[in-house]
Parts: structure tokens; sequence; C-alpha cells
């Protein structure tokens, strides 16, 4: 199966599990905010972000040693395979190891990071959070099997195992919520569920993947070891980094404004992520598609690719985050009402971030896909360190937004950096023209949320259904018309339209 089929594959798939998973966290959010409260809510996300920050602990083994199976995988070099494998397995429970342990030691604190949690005890604070810890700690000793189904392009199969797990797991908690009322129940039945799909991961990628299972398994020489250890290094100081920009906002908001809020954040970010997660489907889906490419293409046309990638990551999070800047806080408005609604410059800085993620997206998958990670070891502790300071310096004196300012600040250091390091060492060029692109690609979208606004005043004075629904229709037919008359002479567009059209023709 070609590149361009298993991305296609993988898309397809992701997107199938997407729906589903995504629809049904929707209904378990209205109904966990129905029957258990905004304090529960802001604790479950509070909990689920600081499991993130501890998930640190993995420190990108998994990454360094996913890009070392690109090449023996395209090869099918078997006992190369195992070897790398074995070592996944050691490094993976040593993680889960020193996981459990740091979450352990965290629990004295966690009185500290939970602000105003009306009607919750500091003993049912400590065991939610213990429920929570042995998911994430137990997901360490089987998560690794799935690398080598994703160095053979073969993501769909990660991602049809979460898609029914997450449809029993939801299933099953909606019943509970509604039937007692009941946090404990809610997060043990994820737990009970979750142990039972690891278990069952384990064995169908063990018989999937026999010789995973070989006694006799070589060493890796020193050489690669020395290689996968530095690579690991350097993933360290990016994986502390990210957790410090992008893992803390939530635990800054519990410990300095209040818990419950983290809950109202948590609205918008699942509709958010919702729809996000569908865009990301793709760029991720398409990562181990450049591995291979990496592995077997020129330059040339690395780079080729690369900028139709980058093109379409600008149209869609570009159609994504305007889309979301008209119509999120009104969908809000009308799921929980007028009292959950955030402020629109809190919103705005919100989008910001995610319009210039998406960015990072792609200069990160195919960063990571190179195999390019100690030339900015340091940027991402960099960044981690400026979000911090401004974060917590901000949020004292202006509140949510001044959390937003420092993810912003911190953010576009990557957007800026990033491109130098990419187009010196994987293409042997000058990032001129990618920065030449930003400004085209931001002019056009400045102008059609200009239009939008424009239109906004018209078919939206109020927040309703009926006029939410119109103003849907406009900004899809307004945004994607104006892109594609500004764009469609460029030879990026030109290759996404010859891969549409020979899709067309087969089907």
């Amino acid at each position: 199966m070609g590149r361009v089929q298993s991305a296609a594959k993988n898309i397809a798939f992701g997107y199938i599990g997407n729906i589903v998973t995504q629809l049904l966290g929707f209904i378990l959010r209205s109904l966990f905010i129905d029957y258990l409260g905004d304090t529960l809510t802001g604790i479950n996300d509070l909990y689920t972000g600081i499991l993130s920050v501890l998930s640190m602990a993995e420190l990108g083994v998994g990454t360094a040693l996913n890009y070392s199976l690109y090449g023996p995988v395209a090869r099918r070099d078997l006992e190369k395979i195992k070897s790398y494998m074995l070592l996944y397995k050691r490094a993976y429970r040593v993680i889960g190891l020193v996981i459990g342990a740091l979450g352990t030691a965290l629990i004295p604190f966690l009185s500290y990071l939970v602000n105003q949690p009306k009607g919750v005890s500091t003993r049912d604070m400590t065991l939610y959070y213990l429920i929570f810890l042995f998911n994430t700690v137990s997901s360490y000793f089987v998560a690794y099997k799935y690398s080598l189904a994703n160095a053979e392009q073969k993501n769909y199969i990660q991602t049809n195992v979460i898609t029914i797990t997450k449809m029993i797991t939801v299933s099953l908690q909606l019943i509970v919520i509604v039937t007692t009322q009941n946090f404990y129940l809610y997060l043990l039945t994820a737990a009970f569920v979750e142990l039972a799909q690891k278990v069952f991961v384990s064995r169908y990628l063990d018989r999937r993947y026999p010789y995973l299972t070989d006694k006799n398994v070589e060493k890796l020489s020193k050489e690669e070891t020395g290689e996968i250890v530095s690579k690991t290094k350097a993933l360290m100081l990016h994986k502390v980094g990210d957790v410090a920009r992008l893992q803390t906002d939530n635990m800054i908001i519990s410990a300095f404004l209040n818990v419950t809020l983290v809950g109202y954040v948590g609205n918008y970010n699942i509709i958010l992520t919702s729809i996000a997660n569908f865009v990301n489907i793709i760029f991720n889906s398409v990562l181990s598609s450049f591995g291979n490419l990496i592995a077997t293409e020129s330059k040339e046309k690395q780079y080729s690719i690369f900028k139709v990638y980058r093109f379409f990551a600008c149209w869609i999070y570009g159609f994504s985050a305007i889309g979301f800047f008209f119509l999120l806080t009104p969908f809000i408005y009308l799921w929980k009402g007028p009292e959950r609604v955030l402020a629109v410059s809190a919103v705005s800085c919100i989008l910001i971030d995610y319009y210039f993620k998406g960015d990072r997206i792609v200069l990160s998958n195919f960063k990571t896909a190179a195999g390019v990670f100690e030339q900015d070891k340091y940027l991402a502790l960099i960044q981690g360190i400026v979000n911090l300071i401004i974060s917590i310096g901000l949020v004292t004196r202006i509140g949510l937004v001044g959390i937003y300012i420092g993810t912003i600040v911190s953010g576009l250091i990557a957007n800026i950096t990033k491109p130098y390091i990419i187009y010196k060492v994987c293409f042997d060029k000058s990032a001129k023209s990618y920065f030449m692109d930003s400004v085209k690609y931001l002019a056009a979208l400045l102008g059609i949320l200009a239009v939008l606004a424009g239109i906004k005043r018209v078919v939206m004075p109020e927040v309703t259904v009926f006029s939410f629904a119109v103003m849907f229709l406009a900004i899809c037919v307004v945004f994607n018309g104006i892109f594609l008359v500004l764009f469609k002479g460029t030879e990026e567009f030109g290759y996404l339209w010859g891969i549409v059209l020979r899709k067309l023709k087969k089907g």
C-alpha cells in the first residue's frame, strides 16, 4: 500500500472514530454538567491536565523510537524491529513506574492546586485523583506495542481500538450518571473498561506480530542505542517545555482563579477540540507517511510535499479558526446558557493560539518524521519558561486573558524559529519563502474575517438556532470561495486538486 493510500485509510478511520467519540463525549459532558455540576466538571478537567503534565515522564522515548522504526519497517528487517521493540518495552515499563511515583508524590499538594472546590472534601479529591493516576500509569504497559503498527502506516488500528473502547466507556458512563449521579462509579467504570481494553490490545498485537514474543532478541549496537539516547535527551527538553507551555493553563486557572472556571473553559475546549480533532486527523495521519517519504525520496520531493502540507494546513486551520471566532460563543450560549460564556477577549486569545498552533503542527510533524530533534532542543524549554512567567505574572492583573497571552507569546517563538531549522537541515534552503507565505495567508484570513464580520451584523444580530445556522453556511461559502479564488493558481492547490480528481475517477 502506497503512502497516499495509507494516509487516506488512516484519515478515513480517524474521521469515523472521531465522529463517534466526539459525539458521545459531547452528550456525556452535557449530562455530566447537568447531573454532577460545574465544580466536579472543573475537577475532572483539572486532573486530566495534571496527568498530562505527569506524562512528561515519557520524555520523548516513544517519539525517538518511532523514528528509529521507520527504516527497519520499510526494509522489513524483523531482527532489528524486535531489538527496538524490546528496548521500547523496557523503557515504557520504567516510565510507567516513574509516573506512578511522581503522581503519588503530588497528592499532598492537591489542596493547593484546587481552589474553591465547593462541596468536595479533601478525601474525595484524593481518591478521584488516584483513579485518574491508575488509568494513566497502566496505559504505559501496553502503549509501546502500537508503535510498530504506526510505523507500518497502520494508525487506523489504534484509532479503531480507541473508538470502540470510547463507545463502550461513554455508553456505560451515561447510564451511571443518569441512574446514580455518582462520580466514583463514573471514574471506576472508565478504569474497568480501559483495563480490559489494554489486556485485549496486548494479546491482539502479540498475535498480529508474533515475533514480538520471541525470547531470542539481539541487542542494539552501541551506535544505535547512542542515537536513541541522544534524540531522547533532546526530546526530553522539548517535552518538558511543551508541558510547561501547553498543559499548565488549567492548573494556573484553578490555583489562581477557581476550579469552576476550569470547567467553563473546558466547555469551550471540548467544542474546540472536537472540531480540531477532525483537522488534526489529517495532519497526524500523514506523519508515518512522512517518515517513509523522507526515508525514500529526494529533498526536492520532500520540500514540494511539505509546501502542499503547509498550504492545506493554513486553509483548514484558518477556516476553522474564523468559524470558531463567530460561532463558538453563540454555541455555548445556546448549549449551556449565558452564565457559562467567556469574555470575547479570552476567546479571541484562545483562537489566535489555535491558528498558530496549526502552523506549528505542520512544522513539528515534519521535523519529527525527519528525526530533527537536537537542533532546537532548548527551544521548548525556553517557551515553557516564557509561558509560565507571563501567565502567572498577568493572571493576577488581568485574569484569564493574561494566561492566554502567555500561551500565545511562547508559541510564537516556535513559529519564528522552527522554519529556519527545518529549511536549513531538511531542505538546504532559506526560510524566507516560508515567512512570505505566512504573510500572504494571514492577509487573506484577515480580509475574510472583515468580510464575515460585516455579514454577521446582518444575519446574526441575535443568537438563535436559525441565525446560527445561516451564519455557519455564510462562513462555509464565503471563506472557501474567497480562499479558492485567491490561491487556485498555486502549485500547492494544483497538487491537492489532482488528488481529488484521481479519487473521483477511481470512484
